[in-house]
């Protein structure tokens, strides 16, 4: 059957179309991205701002009508952090539901931890043992760790590119105080639950999902996508310390001329550099994989499992 998924997300709307069986691989057969940034859309009382409303339904609306075009049969929609801690994140899921008859699941954050790393699993499948999984968004740092399909411990921190970006991070370039201030305190964040994973035993394989990652991994040196989701790609500790102080010193429009960077993105990307920088450092990691699944393809896997449940 062809199933889509409607992602609304801090940085992005973003529509996956898959043709899915169960106990089969999802196959991708059309894929639709609208920036959207509700996370940079808010009033001084962290609501959604009417304008953000507007474009939401808006944006909701033609990607319906787009899932229409090519036969989705059932459309599983959801939104993470940027609606789920907005002040007004009932009215607006109203709103949506009101004018387009979508209803948007809010997924808290442990859930969007637990969905990816369903996805990173299948991705990597049982030989890989117990992992170690990071995932940047706009909003929110995911980080899931355990041997089977649900992790033994997960946990989300409002640590998110974009949101780091728009409230901590002014200047293009910013100043050096302003990136020694979050480094310090996305750090002290992270410290934080390092306890919570450490007492479960070592990670036998450390895998990181989300664009952040990806373009990190690029720009040190990954294979481009063009080569293909089987290719191994990886990132080293050593070269993402190098490519975050160089990121603090470029301008936006510098760091939008890097390998594998998209122009969108290239805005957050240091505060991505310095959340992932942290993350590997305090959890002792030397390298990770990156994983071309992530929390769409997770959500998918579990409507496939439901539907194959006697």
């Amino acid at each position: 059957m062809r199933l889509g998924v409607l992602d609304v997300g801090s940085n992005t709307v973003h529509l996956l179309v898959v043709d899915a069986h169960p106990g089969a691989r999802p196959l991708p057969a059309y894929s639709r991205k609208t920036e959207l940034r509700l996370a940079e859309l808010l009033d001084e009382r962290g609501a959604i701002s009417p304008a953000g409303v507007e474009r939401l339904v808006a944006t909701v609306r033609e990607a319906l009508e787009v899932a229409e075009e090519h036969g989705v049969a059932d459309l599983l929609p959801f939104a993470t952090s940027a609606v789920r801690e907005a002040g007004n994140a009932e009215q607006v899921l109203a709103r949506v539901a009101a004018e387009t008859g979508v209803a948007l699941q809010v997924l808290s954050g442990e859930d969007e931890a637990r969905l990816t790393f369903l996805a990173a699993r299948r991705w990597l499948g049982w030989s890989s043992g117990r992992l170690l999984l990071f995932d940047i968004g706009g909003g929110s740092l995911e980080i899931a760790f355990g041997l089977d399909e649900a992790p033994d411990a997960a946990v989300s921190l409002p640590l998110g590119a974009g949101r780091l970006t728009a409230a901590r991070l002014p200047g293009d370039p910013p100043s050096s105080a302003d990136v020694r201030a979050l480094r310090r305190d996305v750090r002290t964040e992270v410290a934080g639950v390092v306890g919570r994973f450490s007492r479960l035993g070592a990670p036998d394989r450390v895998v990181a999902t989300s664009k952040t990652f990806k373009q990190l991994a690029r720009m040190a040196g990954a294979a481009r996508s063009a080569e293909g989701q089987y290719v191994r790609r990886q990132l080293g500790r050593a070269d993402l310390r190098e490519w975050s102080q160089k990121l603090a010193e470029l301008p936006v429009a510098e760091r939008r001329e890097l390998p594998g960077v998209s122009p969108g993105r290239a805005g957050q990307l240091l505060a991505g550099a310095l959340v992932a920088e942290a993350a590997m450092d305090l959890f002792g990691v030397e390298s990770l994989d990156i994983c071309p699944w992530a929390l769409r393809e997770g959500v998918i896997l579990r409507r496939l499992d439901r539907m194959r449940a006697p």
